[in-house]
């Protein structure tokens, strides 16, 4: 694999010891595509989601809006992106750009990361839960955006404990 690109991987226990009930809350059951879901545990630690647009089908749009406190006041960042291939239970692929707030493209992705990244998740059972392997093909391995989606995956498997 590439050095530009973070993996990270997760097994989320099943509740009950049932992967049938960890496959029907899994992050295709609303985690990662209902916007609601998605506010509550996405972004580092400290991270808020305000804005969260899915049009969760092949060829629909994605509009993320991250705010961070920082000491001189909020700061927004925002994401656009396309969804490349959706397929429940089992994968989810998208495009991410960082953009305005109306969803145009910067021009420029964060320091060394190329403009547009993609982000792959895929679920498998395995005994006793769902490993969930996610993939940002652009994002380099040990950069912040990977100790970002490491904070993220934990808030995830938080809130799916509960």
């Amino acid at each position: 694999m590439a050095a530009s690109t973070a993996r990270l991987r997760s097994v989320v226990p099943a509740p009950g010891g049932s992967v049938s009930n960890i496959l029907q809350r899994s992050p295709f059951a609303g985690l990662w595509t209902d916007p609601e879901h998605f506010r509550s545990w996405y972004g580092p630690t400290g991270a808020t989601i305000p804005v969260a647009q899915m049009d969760v089908r092949v060829g629909g749009a994605r509009l993320v809006c991250m705010e961070m406190q920082t000491p001189d006041g909020p700061m927004r960042m925002w994401f656009a992106g396309t969804y490349l291939e959706v397929v429940e239970h089992e994968r989810l692929v998208y495009t991410d750009v960082p953009c305005d707030e109306h969803g145009s493209p910067l021009g420029h992705g964060a320091a060394g990361a190329p403009e547009v990244t993609e982000v792959r998740v895929e679920l498998r059972s395995v005994d006793g839960g769902t490993r969930m392997v996610l993939t940002h093909l652009g994002i380099p391995a040990g950069s912040p955006g990977e100790m970002g989606w490491t904070m993220a995956l934990d808030k995830l498997n938080d809130t799916l404990a509960r």
